[in-house]
This record gives C-alpha cells, sequence and structure tokens, in this order.
C-alpha cells in the first residue's frame, strides 16, 4: 500500500513536471520572439481581388488609339530572345507577405480588412491571449476592440470562480425577518400578553398606534428584542464585502464589452486567424493609416508576458476628393446705381385730424419703427439716400374730396415730423464732426458722408378702397351673406354714393370701428443711389460663395452635403460629388459632355470599370496617362482602375501609344 502511494505521487510531480516544462518552453519562445502572432492583409479578400482580375472574358481587349486606330491589347511581356510581345499569366503566390494596401474611400467611409494569425504553437489551453490592434490616423492612436483566445482550461477556471462567487452570494441571507427568534417572540406573547395573542389567528388590520395604546410596547419594540443582531451584522458584512469576494474568487473575469471576440480554444488543429475588419470616417489630409498589433498572455490571475508591437501593417486611402477643382467660380452681376426700397405705416389719427399723436393706438411702435429704418439708410455704407416720398391714404367716410386733401394733410404731417428727426440726428452728428464733404458729382455730405438734405415729398393716395376689400375678405366676423352685400356695393361707380349705400347695412357699424382705422395707411419709398457710382449700371464679378462651399464640401468628403450645393451646376465638381456616392449613371450623362481633360478622362475610366466596360475604361485611362503621367501611379490606388493595370497588364510603355 506505501509502495503503491509513493507511485502515485512520483507520477502525478512527473505530471505537473511535465506541464510546467510545457509552458515553460513556450513563454521563453514566445520572449525569443519565436513564436509571434503577426497581422496580414486580408487573404479573402485579395484571393476575391484576383479571381475578379482573372474572370475577364478574354484576355485582349480592343481599344482605340490616339489617331482613331484600333488596337489589340493584350497583356503580355517582351520575350528576351525574339524581342516579341508574347502572352503571359501570373501565378499567385501561396503566401502573401505585403505589409500595405490601397484601399478606396466611398461615401465618406473606408474599409480596413486584416487578418490577425496566431500560430499554433503559441496557443496553450491554460493561457488566455489578448490581441489589441492599434490605429494610428494622422496624429492620433486608436485602440481598436481587442480580440481574445481563451483556453479551455482557462476558461473552466474562470467558470469555477464564478461558481464559487455565486455560492458566497447564495450564502447571504438578506431577508431580515430571517433573523427574528419567532419562537420565543410568540412565548413571549402568549404568556405576557394573552389579549395580543388572540390576533395570531386573526386577519384584521390593528393599527400601530392601537397596539402601542392597548399593550404598551410596540411591535417594533418586540421585534428588536427578539431578533438575532449578531447574526445579521454578519449577513450584512458579508453583503457589503461582496466586491472584494468577486476579486478573490474570479481571478479573470469574462470580458463581454468592448470586445471583437471572445473565442474559447478546445481543440487546436491549426494557426488561428480572424478576419477583422474596421470601417472608419475618412478626414481632411488623411492618406494613409497603420494598424500594429499588440498583446498579452495571462495564466488565470498571473500575468506571463507582455508581447511586443508588431510590424506596422499599411492602408493608403485613395479618395476622389483629390480630383476637386479648386478654381475659384464668379457670377457676373450687373450693378444698378439707383434702388429703392418701401414699407408701410399704420397711423392712428384721429377722425378728420392730420395731427400725429404718438398716443393714439400703436402710433409710438410704428413711428419707432420708421426712426429705424431710416437711421440704418443713413447709415448705410454701400447706399446714399436721396429722397423719401411719403403717401398717406384715408378711410371711406366723408366725401372723395375731403378725403383726399385730409390723406394729403397726414402725409405732410408725418413728412414733417420725420424731417425734423433726421435734422436732430444730423446736427447732433455735426457736433462731433466739423468737416463738410463734397462727392464726385458735386453733393455735399456733412461727416460720415451723411447728405447737408433729404427731400421729402408728400402724396395722396385718396380712399384706400382696394385694401378695404382685402379686409372684408379676411374678417371673420362678417358673414358670407354680409361679404356679397359688400361685393355689390363695389358695383357702385360713384364711391361718395356706394359709401352711403353701405351705412344702410347692419354690418356698416362694426366696418367703421374695426376696419376702417386700418386704411389710414402711410406709406414710404425710399430712393436711393450706389455710393461713388456716376454710371447708371456697372458689370462687375463675385465669387459665387454656394459653389464655393459645395467646393470645400467636396474636400472634407462631406459628399451628400456638396451635392446640395452643386447639383444645379452640372460641372466636373457636381461629377465628383456622384462619383463619390456611386450615382454612376448621373455622374456619366455630365462628364459625356465636357471636354476630354485627362481628370475627366480617369473619371470615365473610373465609371466605364463600375459598369463591366473593359475596353472603355481602358481607352479612357490610357488616354489619361498619355495626357498626364500622375496618372500612371494613381491607378494603383483605385480598386476598379487597379484590377484593369492587372488584369491587362496596364502602364507599359508600349500601352501609352
Amino acid at each position: 500500500m506505501r509502495k503503491s502511494l509513493s507511485a502515485a505521487l512520483c507520477i502525478i510531480a512527473f505530471i505537473a513536471l511535465t506541464g510546467g516544462c510545457g509552458s515553460t518552453t513556450k513563454i521563453q519562445k514566445v520572449e525569443t520572439e519565436q513564436l509571434q502572432a503577426h497581422l496580414a492583409l486580408s487573404r479573402g479578400e485579395i484571393a476575391e481581388e484576383r479571381k475578379v482580375i482573372a474572370s475577364a472574358p478574354r484576355d485582349t481587349i480592343t481599344v482605340t488609339g490616339e489617331n482613331g486606330e484600333t488596337l489589340l491589347l493584350m497583356k503580355a511581356v517582351k520575350d528576351e530572345e525574339s524581342g516579341e510581345m508574347v502572352a503571359h499569366d501570373v501565378i499567385n503566390a501561396a503566401v502573401i507577405t505585403a505589409r500595405f494596401r490601397n484601399v478606396a474611400e466611398r461615401h465618406g467611409r473606408v474599409d480596413l480588412r486584416f487578418e490577425v494569425i496566431v500560430p499554433e504553437e503559441m496557443m496553450d489551453t491554460r493561457w488566455q491571449l489578448q490581441f489589441y490592434p492599434d490605429m494610428f490616423i494622422l496624429e492620433d492612436s486608436v485602440r481598436l476592440e481587442p480580440v481574445i483566445i481563451t483556453g479551455s482550461e482557462f476558461r473552466s477556471r474562470q467558470l469555477r470562480g464564478y461558481e464559487l462567487y455565486d455560492k458566497y452570494l447564495r450564502s447571504i441571507i438578506t431577508d431580515t425577518t430571517a433573523f427574528i427568534d419567532w419562537r420565543n417572540l410568540n412565548i413571549w406573547i402568549a404568556r405576557n400578553l394573552p389579549e395580543l395573542y388572540k390576533y395570531k389567528t386573526d386577519s384584521s388590520f390593528v393599527s400601530e398606534t392601537a397596539f402601542h395604546s392597548l399593550f404598551g410596547p410596540t411591535e417594533a419594540d418586540a421585534i428588536r428584542h427578539y431578533t438575532f443582531w449578531h447574526r445579521r451584522y454578519y449577513h450584512e458584512r458579508r453583503w457589503h464585502q461582496r466586491g472584494e469576494k468577486f476579486q478573490e474568487l474570479v481571478k479573470a473575469p469574462i470580458l463581454t464589452e468592448g470586445i471583437r471576440l471572445d473565442t474559447v480554444l478546445r481543440d487546436i488543429d491549426g494557426n488561428f486567424v480572424y478576419q477583422y475588419t474596421q470601417s472608419i470616417r475618412t478626414r481632411p489630409r488623411l492618406r494613409k493609416v497603420d494598424i500594429v498589433l499588440s498583446g498579452d498572455i495571462f495564466e488565470q490571475e498571473k500575468h506571463l508576458y507582455t508581447m511586443p508591437r508588431s510590424e506596422p501593417l499599411t492602408f493608403y486611402i485613395s479618395s476622389l476628393s483629390a480630383f476637386v477643382d479648386t478654381r475659384e467660380r464668379y457670377l457676373s452681376r450687373v450693378l444698378e446705381r439707383k434702388a429703392a426700397a418701401n414699407t408701410a405705416c399704420y397711423v392712428d389719427f384721429a377722425q378728420g385730424s392730420s395731427s400725429i399723436d404718438l398716443s393714439l393706438g400703436h402710433n409710438a411702435t410704428e413711428m419707432g419703427r420708421i426712426r429705424g429704418n431710416i437711421l440704418e439708410l443713413l447709415q448705410n455704407t454701400t447706399y446714399d439716400l436721396d429722397s423719401i416720398v411719403i403717401s398717406a391714404s384715408a378711410s371711406p367716410e366723408g366725401t372723395v374730396r375731403s378725403n383726399g386733401e385730409l390723406a394729403l394733410k397726414r402725409a405732410a404731417a408725418v413728412a414733417s415730423y420725420f424731417d425734423s428727426f433726421i435734422r436732430h440726428w444730423r446736427d447732433s452728428v455735426q457736433r462731433n464732426s466739423f468737416s463738410v464733404n463734397v462727392d464726385d458729382a458735386g453733393e455735399e455730405s456733412i461727416g460720415h458722408n451723411i447728405p447737408a438734405s433729404i427731400p421729402f415729398l408728400s402724396r395722396s393716395s385718396g380712399e384706400n378702397w382696394p385694401y378695404l376689400g382685402v379686409l372684408v375678405d379676411e374678417d371673420t366676423v362678417m358673414t358670407s351673406t354680409d361679404k356679397l352685400l359688400f361685393i355689390k356695393h363695389l358695383e357702385t361707380a360713384d364711391v361718395d354714393e356706394r359709401e352711403r349705400g353701405m351705412q344702410a347695412e347692419s354690418w356698416y357699424r362694426y366696418m367703421r370701428e374695426n376696419l376702417y382705422p386700418r386704411l389710414r395707411t402711410v406709406r414710404f419709398d425710399f430712393f436711393l443711389h450706389r455710393k461713388g457710382m456716376v454710371k447708371d449700371t456697372v458689370h462687375t464679378t463675385e465669387l459665387d460663395t454656394l459653389y464655393m462651399r459645395g467646393v470645400r464640401l467636396l474636400q472634407e468628403r462631406e459628399y451628400e452635403k456638396a451635392l446640395t450645393c452643386l447639383r444645379d451646376y452640372r460641372d466636373y465638381n457636381t461629377a465628383i460629388a456622384y462619383v463619390s456616392l456611386d450615382y454612376n449613371a448621373s455622374a456619366m450623362a455630365i462628364l459625356s459632355e465636357l471636354p476630354k481633360t485627362p481628370q475627366v478622362s480617369y473619371m470615365l475610366a473610373l465609371l466605364y470599370a463600375r459598369a463591366g466596360d473593359d475596353s472603355k475604361a481602358v481607352e479612357n485611362y490610357l488616354r489619361a496617362c498619355r495626357e498626364d503621367r500622375s496618372y500612371v501611379f494613381r491607378g494603383n490606388l483605385d480598386p476598379e482602375i487597379f484590377i484593369l493595370i492587372q488584369r491587362y497588364g496596364l502602364n507599359r510603355e508600349e500601352d501609352t501609344f
């Protein structure tokens, strides 16, 4: 029995020693960088791209040359011995080792696809590997969601910790009634308070106040006396210590938020490969994005190793915003020397009076508003105020002649009021400026180019019957029958007779008291001329701010907003906005009408490539390269063009016919 026990202990020690050696050996390999996880370009995406490249329906295409000749284009290389061009194919490499990739920005976003590759030998069922992809954009760095590989034994220990913690929580009593000594409490009540004990089986409600008045001690007093306080304090303390207990029992919590993947490794049958996709919003000046990988190795609560950063994986971002034409656009405008503005003022006058009373109705507010308008015109930096025409109208009561004369008097009274206001304001300015200016036309002005005098012209508009018709039509008190009768009276040509006829109607008093006062209006017509301008008209240009805002939004890759500004222009920049949003038919319609500049040819090549017309796509691309060699290099950045380059072996000297 003793020998068998010793043998068993030796076997257990050997297994532990062997397992420990295995773990130590792996860590040593990791530390010496013999085992390292790394990043790689997405092989699935590259395979799909190569599949597209290889899916050409034929290995030759017919294109039109510079002089209109028909040329046959095939993917070929020059034979060193014969000097002839011979067709060839490319055998895909089995291992992808490139550290960079060109990606296209579309709709203001770009998708970065890469693989997190972990060697089989680096994984262990007792370990948890945490990998952190870091993305570098311009001056910023962003840590992406980690990828976690958890060994089965590691996860079992995690779950065991959660089980122990759950057991701890279940052992805590949270029901305070469980700590009451109900047996002794009932005995005490039965012996000392038999009147109370009868309520034990009585379901009728007894208030706390009644209980206290009948039996002395309250129910709360009795419960406190028969509570096992030491047990209650013990469980309350355990409840408050549950956070510390969680950290003690759960050495490595299971992460559920802020991670991209947490997979449990059970059967190791090869390298671990995770296809990672990160979508980002592009921004101005963004040309490339670097992604590096780092990580940590854990064995339960023990941190075994911190993995250094891997070599960067670089994504070069191609954006169509680079094609934006930033030249300023101007609008042609004809400037008129003379200008006019007008407004209406509602002034209340006493019946038959032309005196201005600021206490009547809203006169103070209305006259104050007109004063503000005049001051704005006097201080305007573009126009000078030449004259003000004031036209007053009257309500229909009384004769046409008397109303016309009254309206003229009212207009003159308003003109006098504002003439006095302007003189007073000009005098206050003059006190602070003693200079007298003479403009090119010989007109004098005092200080600040304020005219020495401004003519006021008074006019009478007579009875305001047109506006009365509008008021009646909009009125909500007069009935439809009343309004029809009013329209009938309008057929009377003699307005004095018309007004006398309405006086007999039931609604006349309402009209006179509520609508007539609104007919006593004063209209202001302001006549101005442009400062320093002698000719009646001048043709000038000014920056098209709406268009330039669209250009700026294109550069900032706000394509939807840019299109809102540029849609009506239907020019090259409008087409760029359409192409960026994949509105290919709209873009094609615009570009087809534009002169074939290198930029237009390249955009057409991209659109034809999207439509699957390789012949026209290659023809336009080669035209762009022939006229501007920079497009030879640009073609490698846009996936649509890059596929054509690979499929037909473009960008050779022979292709730039």
